[in-house]
């Protein structure tokens, strides 16, 4: 008789799982000119110490070269580079003052700012990672000059890389300027069109996922946009408006969408390409055509046909509507537009107002967060300086890049370092081997530079990228035989982070995973308040902002979640099944969206206790997660929720409030 399979556990298994994802040619070559030829500048100028500091800027900078727009590559680089230089500032600080063992206590500082830094989002996140590494290697690599200009060296890097995002991007679809925004929200068109063909079938909430992740970038990129107009004191121009009308007209069809997808049948063809041909006519400047004939078969359907007619409308007019204005109206009047963005001001701040204080930097997530780095940071520098005088710097700096608890599951990047720097320093010797002369590092750093933007699919190749470009930098400044050394070294230092980052305490994910899954339950609850409360024939308008304000918030906890997940913790079982909890609300918010869209067309309304009962509840989990001493039911009738007549989908809200209910007050 055969035994079933043991599953293999999440900790386990994470350290080999690849994304897949597109090649970025264009972030590739940008990659291929960017530390190399600056590296090689400075061989070729006899002043290697400015090509190295403008190259390690410029591979800092490269990190964030991600896919988007210009003006979120602009946010997405520029604010790490300049952290980058005020860390090298500080660090060459250090090293001019021969800090010596008050290194120790300088790097838990800085280490602190930059762990707590990760509650405040990915860019600060990265900005802070970045600000503690250029820190590290500016106190520990001797290199001649000022720290002023040591610093200056790394902003230029940086900006170098920045100029090149401007200059080389790929080919630029019909709409001018606004090519990147319009990219951006063809992407969420065709997300919907693969969501709509997923319905009914397994692949439904990932495709929903994806959806919810292309609205949040075109949300960003657009965003952006506005910020820019708002900068220079430049009214909107139409462009900018039509696109405007589009991404609300895109967004209102994900809520009618969202609706289909709850109905869970299989939707004809048609249906789920109609999308796709919004889609096509953003990138291409032309018309959609002729969309899917109406049905309303069921209230989502004709939901759905009314948005798809609306999105066509929206697509048909060439010029705004009178009257057309993106900036949010102030607290208490009516905005002037029908539109998501007219409102998501004042909803997103509303919903933000809640749970600003689970991420304040010297927050209890804060405070865990930075506790974590800074002592991993302080370890792992004072066992260095125990070890050796000179060439301290890479045990902390390599723990810089492990100990960050948002960037992934501690083991798995533990692992996939390891793996990667052996890899990198064997091809870095290699080269050495084959290669003759002063300038092959600067063709080892460019290679490395063209591998890292594809290398994003797996830390481990990543780490093999930045291995060879900070080889190349420590070869030219002086340490040839430096390759060996890292191995060990980096085996210190990966041992170091797995023991201090399991602590007990600084490995608790209550504080690390459930701040932002409580954020998720209060925008959840603000969400379905306002769709059982809100009068008949209301604007719709606040409805969706607080929608993608749920759906956002989700999509931050189900990441923080899924790396709890596949953490490798003893004390698992005393923890609340974060990802079931995530899972129950992001369908209670789908739930919700039918039953809007329900009530729409005609459904009957729940009563008012029928309603407070089902966003208490809601609230009442959220506090327990927040505060474990108060119970899930707190101030909660004990009865089981009962049906809402007429409308089917709160008797799922509300089946799905009662089955988590257990696990918020779990640990």
């Amino acid at each position: 008789m055969l035994r079933a399979q043991r599953a293999v556990p999440a900790w386990l298994a994470h350290p080999f799982r690849w994304q897949r994802l597109p090649v970025p040619w264009a972030a590739v070559a940008r990659g291929a000119l960017c530390a190399g030829p600056l590296l090689g500048a400075g061989i070729a100028t006899g002043h290697p110490a400015p090509g190295v500091l403008a190259g390690l800027g410029s591979m800092l900078a490269g990190v964030n070269d991600r896919p988007g727009t210009r003006r979120t590559g602009i946010v997405h680089i520029g604010l790490p580079a300049l952290a980058s230089a005020l860390g090298m500032l500080i660090g060459a600080s250090l090293l001019a003052a021969g800090a010596g063992w008050w290194l120790v206590p300088a790097l838990f500082a800085v280490g602190f700012v930059s762990g707590a830094g990760s509650v405040a989002g990915p860019v600060r996140s990265n900005a802070g990672m970045q600000m503690l590494a250029t820190t590290v290697l500016g106190a520990g690599m001797p290199l001649p000059g000022a720290p002023w200009t040591k610093a200056l060296y790394v902003l230029a890097g940086c900006l170098w890389l920045l100029l090149l995002r401007l200059a080389l991007r790929s080919p630029r679809p019909a709409g001018g300027a606004l090519s990147g925004e319009r990219a951006a929200v063809a992407t969420v068109f065709d997300a919907l069109a693969d969501a709509l063909g997923a319905a009914g079938g397994p692949g439904a909430e990932p495709a929903r996922r994806r959806l919810t992740a292309a609205l949040d970038r075109a949300d960003e990129a657009l965003r952006l946009r506005r910020l820019t107009s708002r900068l220079l004191h430049r009214p909107a121009r139409t462009g900018e408006l039509l696109l405007t009308e589009r991404f609300a007209a895109a967004t209102a069809l994900c809520e009618a969408s969202v609706a289909l997808l709850w109905e869970a049948r299989p939707l004809p063809p048609r249906v789920a390409e109609s999308p796709r041909r919004f889609a096509d006519a953003l990138r291409t400047g032309g018309s959609p055509g002729r969309v899917a004939a109406p049905e309303t078969s069921t209230a989502g359907r004709g939901a759905f046909d009314r948005a798809l007619l609306d999105a066509a409308v929206a697509f048909a007019r060439r010029e705004p509507l009178p009257g057309t204005d993106p900036e949010p109206a102030p607290r208490g009047r009516p905005g002037r537009v029908r539109m998501p963005v007219a409102v998501a001001g004042r909803a997103l701040a509303a919903v933000g107002g809640r749970t600003r204080r689970g991420r304040n930097l010297f927050g209890p997530a804060g405070r865990d967060y930075g506790l974590r780095v800074a002592v991993c940071i302080a370890a792992s520098t004072a066992v260095a300086l125990l070890l050796r005088a000179d060439h301290w710097y890479w045990l902390p700096a390599t723990a810089t890049f492990l100990v960050k608890p948002d960037l992934g599951p501690l083991f798995s990047r533990t692992v996939n370092r390891f793996a990667g720097t052996v890899a990198g320093v064997l091809v870095f010797a290699g080269a050495g081997l084959l290669l003759t002369g002063s300038w092959w590092p600067a063709l080892v750093a460019a290679a490395g530079g063209a591998l890292l933007p594809f290398a994003t699919r797996h830390f481990a190749l990543q780490t093999v990228a930045i291995t060879l470009m900070v080889l190349a930098f420590v070869t030219v400044s002086g340490d040839p035989q430096a390759a060996a050394e890292r191995i060990v070294d980096t085996s210190i230092a990966c041992g170091i982070v797995l023991v201090v980052g399991h602590l007990p305490h600084l490995a608790d994910p209550r504080r690390r995973v459930g701040h932002r899954v409580t954020a998720a339950l209060r925008a959840a609850e603000d969400f379905l308040r306002h769709v059982l409360e809100a009068e008949p024939g209301a604007d719709p308008t606040e409805r969706l902002a607080l929608r993608r304000a749920a759906y956002r918030a989700l999509a931050e906890a189900r990441a923080a979640a899924e790396t709890a997940a596949a953490e490798l913790l003893a004390a698992r079982d005393r923890n609340p099944d974060w990802l079931t909890v995530v899972t129950a609300a992001e369908r209670i918010v789908d739930a919700a969206t039918a039953c809007a869209v329900r009530l729409d067309h005609g459904a009957h309304r729940p009563g008012e206790a029928e309603a407070e009962r089902l966003c208490r509840t809601l609230s009442a989990m959220a506090d327990a997660l927040e505060d474990p001493r108060r119970p899930s039911g707190a101030g909660l009738p004990g009865s089981a929720l009962r049906p809402v007549p007429d409308c089917a989908t709160l008797t799922d809200v509300a089946a799905e409030l009662e089955r988590i209910r257990g696990y918020a007050g779990a640990g």
